[in-house]
């Protein structure tokens, strides 16, 4: 239901919901704990303003940045998904491919920014939110979800401290299995097309 108002609950609602499923910053707890391990600190401010701003970023321009770059949108998320692949085969094996920045700044923005949060998938859904929303619609939807990454981001080490170490190797593991299934079907979906 379209309004005539500058936002509307409905679309807020279900664009919120949409992306909130898309980003999954819940599901991705396990991965952002283990870089968190890696890279002794995540400074969550600015990894929520880095994601802030791509998503932001893609809402204007993202369709024509890709086209300027002769870059599809279905390549983008090809690419998306071999990083997050090679993230959930670290989760698993217990193997770095991700070497340790020293610099912690540059481990907030990559790969936690992106792909982790601002990834192929949540650029690509935003881009197609275009076709039934309003954007001052689809951006509240899009600083709900940087309320709540924030939140999770910044309650790591609380997370961290309920789960135990046990409890933090299951879950990884099993995030791992669930990370590399989400990259094939990411990959699939889109190399066919």
């Amino acid at each position: 239901m379209f309004s005539l108002d500058l936002f509307n609950f409905d679309q807020i609602l279900a664009i919120t919901f949409t992306l909130f499923a898309v980003i999954d910053i819940v599901g991705s707890i396990p991965v952002l704990i283990s870089l968190k391990e890696k890279l002794g600190h995540i400074d969550s401010g600015k990894a929520t303003i880095a994601s802030g701003f791509l998503m932001v970023l893609f809402l204007l321009v993202g369709e024509p940045f890709l086209n300027l770059l002769s870059v599809d949108v279905h390549s983008f998320a090809v690419a998306g998904s071999i990083v997050i692949f090679v993230i959930g085969l670290e989760m698993i094996l217990g193997v770095e491919f991700f070497k340790s920045e020293k610099d912690t700044k540059t481990g907030s923005l990559i790969p936690i920014a992106f792909p982790l949060i601002a990834g192929s998938g949540t650029l690509t859904t935003i881009m197609s939110l275009k076709a039934n929303y309003k954007e001052t619609n689809i951006l509240a939807g899009i600083l709900l979800n940087l309320v709540i990454i924030f939140i999770v981001l910044r309650s790591l080490s609380w997370i961290e401290r309920i789960l135990g170490k046990a409890g933090l190797m299951v879950v990884r593991k099993f995030f791992g299995v669930i990370l590399l299934a989400i990259a094939v079907k990411i990959f699939k979906s889109n190399l066919t097309k």
